[in-house]
């Protein structure tokens, strides 16, 4: 059986729970309530099992803040014996335009501290990426400061009916593979 292990990054804790670093969470959570499943805390990371079309998806919630998602992306594909084409990290980027996606099979971090600590601790930028933008409007800000803000209320509605989105880009990439994925949905969101 085929294993995937589909990582949303995020911080974890109430405090951050409504925060624009946490889309990666925000996805998953999305998954586990439309197809009945919770997380459970363990090593490095909140994490469940789920079987989907004769695949075994491993989703993880790192419990490493962000900027050391590293750790528990590396610790659950070798204790799971994954292999890197099997592996999606979904994360916020603030370049994009607010709700768009793009899946990507490798590149820079864009300056994601995340995405940073994944490529150091694998070894490569050759792994897929789910981005989902969150531009930043507000100039007067420190970047830190606009990631770590939570969401408007004028976001909210778009960002629900967003992430219906995210949720069939993350199971077209587990039935479909990263190159049709990326055909089917990049583009057109």
């Amino acid at each position: 059986m085929d294993k995937f292990l589909i990582t949303g990054l995020g911080n974890p804790g109430s405090l951050y729970e409504k925060t624009k670093h946490n889309l990666g969470f925000l996805i998953l959570d999305q998954i586990a309530k439309k197809h009945f499943f919770s997380f459970s805390k363990k090593k490095l990371g909140f994490i469940s099992e789920f079987s989907f079309q004769k695949k075994l998806i491993f989703f993880l919630k790192p419990s490493t803040f962000v900027n050391h998602s590293g750790q528990s992306v590396k610790y659950w594909m070798i204790k799971e014996k994954i292999f890197l084409k099997n592996v999606l990290i979904i994360s916020d980027d603030i370049y994009l335009n607010f709700g768009s996606f793009r899946l990507r099979g490798k590149g820079s971090s864009g300056g994601h501290n995340g995405l940073k600590s994944i490529e150091k601790e694998i070894g490569t930028s050759h792994y897929a990426r789910l981005r989902f933008g969150i531009k930043k409007n507000h100039l007067n800000k420190k970047l830190d400061d606009y990631v770590l803000e939570n969401w408007k209320n004028e976001e909210i509605n778009c960002l629900f009916s967003k992430l219906d989105i995210g949720v069939k880009i993350v199971f077209s990439f587990v039935t479909n593979g990263l190159q049709k994925t990326m055909n089917l949905f990049n583009n057109n969101f």
